[in-house]
């Protein structure tokens, strides 16, 4: 029995270099990839880089006051929070504040005018067909124009559908970058119907029924005993859509169920004014708008949607009634907030679920129009509050201070060690080193993979690690010394306390990251920066006191001047208050018995 004990101790005293070469495969492969991605330094969050923290209050609308409940504000959370991610902002914060405030932070480095302007628009999204269109200037007329005319270099004159576009030309398939001008500049293709024949722009003069054609409402230019259609003339014809505050109340509050007029950017800059139907889809009807480089067709930038199932039907029904009219009420409005983002032009009906605008897009208008479509239906309409925005200066000086008191708190840590465990900080601290190394290094490598961005609570959740940690080396010397006093050597006192010190360093290490973990389930915005840190810096102690500070101990306890307990080492027997020795004794012999049976 004597062999294999001695080949199982033989195998063991391999395993700690293997250990140690595994941890270190691991430190030095997540340091590569970390240089190779280039992402050198975590990223920061909004209280240490600096950015805009947006305070929104939610506003019900006409007779709904009960929609402001918890269940509508965590929707309208997530769809903000999607918002802002499709911008790239992924470390950005949006959480609820009591019952009716909404405060999304925007990170340092990101464009905060767009992300304010996409936050900010809360209203829901609907496509409504157009009535009429004109340029809005600074006197509006009675009525729209009757009819169109473009030049042949693709500057369209005021007139009904006036849009400045460059060639343009509506197809099934894309939009031709060269061709006869149309009178609006996107056109929207149906993305299953690539062969569908295409209905050309308007040229020449394209005259505006007085009633449109899409559905039944009325158009501006109605009988005069319509009370509603005249009221709806005098908004179209007082409506200057040049001015700010004329486009700031446009369209707000609107029923979907009502006819209303809107203001809108054309593709050179300029406001123009609409006439729009009741709302024929709804922002929810949208699943997906994806923005894409169209190479086969050489449309370039496009815009793909992808409708619920409900949705496109609905789509292929207003559609097909806009097909067959003549500019501008072959369109419909994307209306987000009362403002029109985009008025495709409809050239054939759309079915299937699924529709592409092309046109005069370049990469950022098309990712702006996408995350509108797939992000824009809230159920609340929101007002901005306050804008407050945290200079890079401040951020600097709580990261300065963060620093600081970590350094401070290792180095006490550090200086406890030295006095009360000697030579065995020469374990503990190499220890903190590769746990420091790995933390610094995953939260660098995290920030582009999931967004983590380092804020001041979760510098405080690593600072706290420290503590953690340094308590599982205490746990381990402490189970060593303990065996030690009890008269074994070194070398089986580290085997025999592992086991035990084991045990207490993954109950204690399960504690602190259950709480961790319940901690960022249960709570939001920067707390969830601490329980993540805190977690991810428990997990790595387990990690490192497995991988490499047993392994580095068993190493060291071969050395003579922890073996032989030199009093510098921290393992001196007689500074322990050892007991002598323990000797193997003779089991005394079993008595003989004599007796007769």
């Amino acid at each position: 029995m004597a062999a294999p004990k001695k080949g199982r101790s033989a195998s063991a005293q391999s395993k700690p270099w293997r250990s140690l070469a595994l941890i270190l495969i691991a430190i030095v492969a997540l340091t590569g990839g970390m240089f190779a991605s280039g992402n050198t330094t975590p990223r920061l969050g909004i209280d240490l880089a600096g950015g805009t923290s947006i305070t929104l209050r939610a506003v019900p609308e006409r007779g709904q006051e009960s929609a402001i409940n918890k269940t509508n504000m965590n929707t309208a959370v997530n769809i903000m929070e999607r918002r802002v991610n499709g911008l790239g902002v992924s470390e950005a914060e949006v959480q609820t504040q009591g019952d009716d405030n909404i405060i999304v932070n925007i990170p340092k480095g990101t464009n905060s005018k767009q992300a304010r302007e996409q936050v900010g628009t809360t209203a829901k999204l609907y496509f409504r067909p157009v009535i009429a269109t004109e340029l809005s200037a600074g006197a509006a007329t009675a009525s729209p124009s009757p009819s169109t005319s473009a030049s042949p270099s693709g500057k369209a004159t005021t007139g009904s559908g006036d849009k400045a576009t460059s060639g343009d030309k509506a197809t099934s398939g894309s939009a031709s970058p060269s061709g006869t001008a149309t009178q609006q500049g996107r056109a929207v293709t149906d993305a299953l119907k690539a062969d569908a024949t295409p209905s050309g722009g308007a040229t020449g003069s394209a005259k505006s029924s007085s009633t449109p054609k899409a559905s039944g409402s009325p158009s501006p230019s109605g009988s005069a005993g319509n009370d509603a259609t005249a009221k709806l003339q005098a908004q179209y014809a007082a409506l200057d859509c040049s001015k700010e505050s004329v486009r700031a109340t446009a369209g707000k509050g609107a029923l979907p169920t009502e006819p209303t007029v809107a203001c809108g950017k054309n593709n050179a800059g300029v406001w123009q004014k609409y006439v729009l139907d009741k709302a024929a889809v709804d922002g929810t009807d949208v699943k997906k708008g994806q923005a894409v480089f169209d190479t086969q067709g050489a449309a370039g930038w496009i815009v793909q949607l992808d409708f619920t199932g409900s949705g496109g039907k609905k789509f292929a029904d207003v559609t097909g009634k806009l097909a067959q009219n003549q500019s501008p009420q072959n369109q419909f409005a994307i209306v987000l907030d009362g403002e029109v983002v985009s008025d495709p032009q409809v050239t054939t009906a759309i079915t299937g679920g699924n529709a592409q605008i092309s046109g005069s897009f370049d990469q950022q208008s098309a990712q702006n129009l996408a995350n509108m479509l797939s992000y824009g239906a809230l159920p609340l309409t929101f007002k901005e509050d306050s804008v407050t925005t945290v200079t890079a200066a401040l951020g600097g000086d709580q990261l300065h201070a963060g620093l600081i008191a970590g350094a401070i708190g290792l180095a006490l840590v550090v200086v406890y060690l030295l006095v009360f465990y000697r030579g065995l900080s020469l374990i503990a601290i190499p220890s903190l080193l590769v746990s420091a190394v790995l933390a610094y290094v995953i939260m660098s490598l995290l920030g582009p993979a999931i967004g983590f961005a380092l804020n001041l609570p979760a510098v405080c959740g690593a600072i706290v690690a420290i503590g953690i940690t340094a308590d599982s080396f205490i746990v381990f010397f402490e189970r060593i010394r303990d065996e030690i006093r009890e008269g074994r050597t070194l070398r089986p006192a580290v085997e025999r306390a592992w086991p035990r010190a084991r045990r207490t360093i993954l109950v204690s290490d399960f504690v602190s990251f259950l709480a961790a973990a319940v901690l960022f389930i249960v709570t939001v915005g920067k707390v969830q920066g601490f329980a993540f840190t805190l977690g991810l810096t428990t997990l790595l102690d387990v990690v490192v006191v497995f991988l490499f500070t047993k392994p580095l101990m068993t190493i060291l306890a071969r050395r003579k001047f922890y073996a032989n307990g030199h009093k510098l080492s921290g393992l001196d027997p007689k500074a322990l208050g050892a007991k002598p020795p323990l000797r193997r004794t003779r089991r005394p012999a079993r008595p003989v018995d004599t007796k007769e049976a």
